[in-house]
């Protein structure tokens, strides 16, 4: 960062008003020509007004010694010096005083008062020096002479100082303005890439989430079919064996149909350009190991297809009958008439039915659930309840493990669409979950 304005100056240092010791000693050394010239000018000075010459010295010195402040008080150095213009001392004084004061930050009127009390002091004090010098036959020169020196030396004592003190005050506002704006500018900067840091790991962890709630919507059903199924199986093996090779047939059905979503998902995943590497990258290293093997598995298991266009709501008729087919008691009923909608709220919408389902398999084995659909003029709304599951059901069924992530994506699913999702207990003793999404 640079710095502006009293950061700059305080970052210089310099001694008492003086923002740079280079600044102290200029101020010092044309103080010291000051008192020198109006102590040379005071020997006169004091032979005219009859006095020692001693005085008029000191009286000098000390008046030319009042530069040293000009910095500060540039003002005050001013009218010093038109005090002193009659007594014909003060010339160096006069034209740096007038620089600083037209450089510095001033109004206009008070800078051209002064301006215009120097020049008429001036003027003045050169007619009469230059007439009495004609008097005494010093010059021999015509009558034009007296108005032509007398405005021609006011105006080069005056005009050259304030016209170039002007100069360098408005360039020196300028750089100070361009510093100002090129810190601004930079703040400004430093700014944006912090909200873009900020943005940019926002995006990460919304990835991650989504990732997360993909891969848990596209395992979570799937493997606990299989879990059901392979309890059933183990149970009938013996007794049963043509059930039991019915059974494993679904086990290897709903395995395969599991690595199929899971291929088709990371087809997706994979189809970014580079554009996507740093995402790619954020997501940790077991998740990576865990999607190659699946990749792997599903390429040996499953004959070469097209990717999928993800599950719709054509599909949930099947999804109640792997449901059924696992033991379990469902029906289906649909209000309204049947409609396409778009493919992420078609998505959605199973999901939701799928982990409700889920659900009740890990949490509530045997018990009957209701799945209903609703078609509305302007949404869809699915509601899954189960009743409470039989007591021996209960005992007997396969323990599944629930990470308590699946009320969750699926609120995540519904809310990022704009819907409605509640889930709860019922009076019954049974669960229900509800979700209400905006067909637009």
């Amino acid at each position: 960062m640079t710095t502006t304005g009293e950061d700059h100056a305080t970052a210089r240092g310099g001694p008492w008003w003086w923002t740079r010791w280079r600044s102290a000693v200029l101020d010092t050394g044309l103080a010291a020509g000051s008192a020198a010239e109006c102590g040379a000018e005071g020997v006169r000075f004091a032979h005219d007004a009859g006095i020692p010459a001693a005085v008029g010295v000191v009286f000098g010195v000390l008046a030319g010694s009042a530069l040293i402040v000009r910095r500060k008080w540039p003002i005050a150095v001013v009218l010093v010096s038109i005090a002193i213009t009659p007594a014909q001392m003060g010339y160096l004084m006069g034209i740096v005083g007038l620089y600083t004061l037209a450089a510095s930050e001033l109004p206009r009127r008070i800078i051209g008062s002064l301006a215009g009390m120097s020049f008429l002091g001036m003027l003045i004090v050169m007619f009469v020096r230059v007439r009495q010098d004609m008097q005494r036959g010093t010059w021999e020169l015509g009558d034009w002479f007296l108005p032509f020196a007398s405005i021609t030396t006011a105006v080069g004592m005056t005009a050259p100082p304030v016209l170039l003190g002007m100069y360098v005050g408005a360039r020196r506002r300028l750089m100070e303005s361009l510093r100002e704006r090129a810190d601004s500018l930079e703040r400004e900067l430093q700014l944006l890439a912090e909200r873009a840091e900020e943005r940019a790991e926002w995006a990460r962890g919304e990835e991650r989430t989504r990732i997360a709630r993909e891969m848990h919507d596209v395992v979570a059903h799937r493997v606990s079919l299989m879990v059901v199924h392979a309890a059933a199986l183990q149970a009938v093996a013996r007794k049963d064996p043509e059930k039991a090779v019915k059974n494993a047939a679904l086990v290897g059905d709903m395995g395969r149909q599991a690595l199929t979503e899971l291929r088709e998902m990371l087809g997706v995943l994979r189809s970014g350009d580079s554009r996507d590497a740093r995402e790619r990258a954020a997501v940790p290293l077991v998740a990576v190991g865990v999607a190659a093997a699946a990749a792997a598995a599903a390429s040996r298991a499953v004959d070469d297809e097209g990717a999928g266009d993800g599950p719709c709501l054509s599909d949930v008729d099947e999804l109640l009958g792997q449901s059924a087919a696992a033991g379990m008691a469902v029906d289906l009923s649909v209000e309204g008439e049947t409609r396409s909608y778009a493919a992420e709220i078609e998505q959605t919408a199973y999901r939701v039915v799928q982990e409700a389902l889920t659900n009740v398999h890990k949490h509530a084995a045997g018990a009957k659930t209701h799945v209903r659909l609703a078609h509305r003029v302007s949404e869809i709304a699915m509601q899954v309840e189960n009743e409470p599951p039989p007591e021996l059901a209960s005992a007997s069924a396969a323990r599944l493990p629930s990470g308590g992530n699946g009320l969750v994506g699926m609120r995540e699913r519904v809310l990022a669409l704009g819907g409605v999702f509640v889930s709860g207990p019922t009076d019954a003793g049974g669960f229900r979950v509800s979700a209400v999404i905006p067909a637009a």
